[in-house]
């Protein structure tokens, strides 16, 4: 494994996920690819130093309440608008999983030349995981 260099300030990233039926909503028989793909950058963003956190509607909604902008998102756009990131306690993206790019450039870390979910990666492009 690579490890690709970051700066000295690390941004904090938070993942604030819809009612999934587990932390990483990969369980059941029908599971999303983006989900997969999402939790394996996750594990390699935190591999490279990354500070992220997730939290799932279903099991922990005092986490939504307790922050102001995510209170005010979901009050806006409701939770059929989440998956919401926020870097450094600011919006940074709304609708969908981010890429490894952007959790690299958010985490200020060196990225890889392919994002696990554009070719390349883990399984050549194929659904992989």
């Amino acid at each position: 494994m690579t490890n690709y260099k970051k700066e000295t300030v690390v941004s904090k990233i938070q993942v604030y996920d819809p009612a999934l039926c587990c932390s990483t909503g990969i369980c059941g028989v029908d599971v999303d690819q983006e989900k997969i793909t999402f939790a394996a950058n996750v594990d390699w963003l935190k591999s490279q130093g990354g500070q992220i956190e997730r939290f799932n509607l279903a099991q922990q909604p005092q986490a939504f309440a307790e922050n102001p902008v995510v209170k005010s998102f979901l009050g806006r756009s409701g939770a059929e608008a989440l998956p919401l990131i926020l870097v450094d306690g600011q919006v940074a993206l709304a609708g969908r999983y981010p890429h490894r790019t952007e959790l690299a450039k958010w985490a200020k870390i060196n990225q890889p030349a392919t994002d696990i979910n554009q070719g390349g990666g883990c399984c050549n492009g194929k659904p992989c995981c």
